[in-house]
């Protein structure tokens, strides 16, 4: 006959197996607040299992998640949960990206940096020694 104790711990193995997914974005530093983390999975921009969630749906290890945030899109395997937020090298424990998603993130990252070295450096009006340069250039024989 099973003790007291023991019917007591068997809920919590439940709940330390599972985690809402807003707490484990926050928990896995996808986002900086939880209020953030809600935000997105309200918006969409994050699916559990290539389906729409609300922010309080649970979230259990083998579960494949899609976060976008900023054009950029991450596809993790959930391998820990946690309740509470702590160092960046424990959040890199409770997930594993797939590798076709590194190798979009990269290229999309090498593209983001191509159009912004093709950009002007110094947009807006020129200053007075730039304006003197250009003026010298223009009026060269």
């Amino acid at each position: 006959m099973p003790t007291k104790d023991s019917r007591a711990d068997a809920p919590q193995a439940v709940a330390e197996a599972r985690v809402r997914i807003d707490k484990w974005l926050w928990a896995a530093r996808f986002f900086k607040t939880r209020s953030l983390a809600a935000d997105a999975v309200e918006a969409g921009q994050v699916r559990l299992n290539d389906e729409r969630v609300k922010p309080a749906h649970p979230v259990k290890i083998g579960d494949a998640i899609a976060v976008r945030k900023r054009g950029i899109e991450w596809d993790v395997r959930v391998t820990g949960v946690a309740e509470r937020r702590g160092s960046a090298s424990d959040a890199a424990l409770l997930y594993r990206e797939t590798a076709e998603s590194v190798a979009i993130r990269t290229e999309e990252a090498l593209r983001r940096k191509a159009a912004a070295d093709a950009e002007p450096r110094y947009p807006g009006r020129p200053t007075k020694r730039e304006r003197r340069k250009l003026e010298d250039f223009l009026n060269e024989p």
